[in-house]
């Protein structure tokens, strides 16, 4: 039994050693004195239950100035989880959420979906970041008053035949999904959407492994738009923000051409060009011409266009092209990016939940005809 209680007199003991620290700078000399004296007399004492219930009482009438040592505590773990977490932020992960449409469907900006379950908005909100988009004709009419509102949640309103509607996102969206014109007359009854406005993926970039290898072709990659400019001298981060996310297809000292919606990359050092999809598997699925992949448009660009103008990637940069280059603004317009902008690879897509969910570009296309695109989008990307 003495035993027990000697354990208990030297648990209680380091709990006061640790509060007399704690409290140190709060107390006054007389008081650090009295502290002081309890923990010696619970230290030295030869009866352990005695000390313990003694020291007890004393400290039950200590003049302690408030429960400080759990509250430093907690600031303190606070404060290491913080450290922590900015350095992780710094040097290995960084989170990032996809803004556009130009890495689809490998990654998905704010986009329309017409394939999710019935299931109450608010869970659907929770799961998918998704926004009802539902409207019917109710009267005979044509389009007239479309007005765009946006803000946190982008909506666009328009009416027909005299009623008003309402339906999430940004006009160019809403045009595609709504199938809006306003040559046409919508007769009642038809519908108009029926579906859901889903948030951008969200990703963790991986950044620590840019420290020892370099960039692979292929990789998709996020880099900052500093100092990147289109052909007219424009800035990149005044129109389209300060990071952008694209894939990684050619490497210093490769030469690049695009003819006939192929690029073709002849590799540093060698002699001839080779379709881009015969240097990495990885491009196998962007010719596939399923489920939203189309090849690499070379119809648009500043940097190589219409058909057998080369490039040549200067050293220390990439060229950087969109998974869905009919509507990416890309290297083609801004040219090659430098080793310097180059934030990380995308690794984790962890929201909201879809068959991206998990490692980035780890989806085979689904195995639907690409088909032909509306304003924005091909009707096929509904379905991701």
């Amino acid at each position: 039994m003495r035993y027990f209680d000697r354990r208990k007199q030297k648990k209680y003991y380091r709990e006061l050693a640790a509060l007399r620290k704690d409290e140190d700078d709060l107390l006054s000399a007389e008081e650090k004195r009295s502290f002081d004296a309890i923990l010696a007399e619970l230290k030295d004492s030869a009866e352990p239950r005695e000390a313990v219930a003694a020291a007890k009482q004393k400290m039950a009438d200590f003049p302690l100035h408030g429960n400080y040592g759990t509250l430093r505590n907690l600031l303190d773990l606070l404060l290491v989880v913080g450290a922590v977490a900015f350095g992780l932020r710094a040097l290995f992960f960084q989170p990032f959420r996809i803004p556009t449409s130009s890495m689809q469907p490998t990654l998905y900006g704010i986009h329309f979906r017409n394939d999710l379950p019935k299931w109450d908005p608010l869970l659907k909100a929770v799961l998918f970041g998704a926004r009802e988009a539902k409207a019917t004709i109710q009267n005979t009419g044509i389009l007239t008053a479309v007005q765009y509102q946006p803000g946190i949640f982008d909506c666009v309103s328009f009416v027909i035949g005299g009623k008003k509607y309402d339906l999430p996102g940004d006009i160019d969206k809403v045009v595609d999904y709504a199938h809006l014109d306003g040559s046409r007359v919508y007769p009642a009854g038809t519908p108009l959407a029926d579906g859901d406005v889903v948030i951008g993926d969200h990703l963790f970039v991986e950044r620590f492994s840019l420290y020892w290898r370099e960039p692979q072709r292929g990789d998709v990659m996020v880099f900052t738009t500093e100092g990147l400019r289109y052909a007219d001298g424009k800035p990149l981060a005044e129109n389209g923000g300060a990071y952008y996310i694209k894939r990684l297809v050619a490497l210093p000292g490769d030469t690049v051409k695009l003819a006939d919606d192929q690029l073709f990359v002849r590799p540093k050092g060698a002699k001839e060009f080779l379709p881009i999809q015969q240097l990495d598997p990885r491009f196998a699925k962007v010719y596939s011409g399923k489920g939203g992949y189309q090849g690499h448009n070379s119809d648009m660009g500043g940097q190589i266009v219409y058909g057998k103008n080369e490039y040549t990637i200067p050293e220390k940069h990439y060229f950087m092209l969109g998974d869905n280059t009919l509507f990416s603004g890309d290297s083609r317009f801004f040219g090659a990016v430098p080793r310097r902008n180059l934030v990380g690879r995308a690794f984790l897509c962890f929201w909201p939940f879809s068959r991206r969910t998990g490692l980035v570009d780890h989806n085979d296309p689904l195995d639907v005809p690409t088909g032909k695109p509306l304003l924005r989008t091909f009707p096929v990307m509904w379905q991701q």
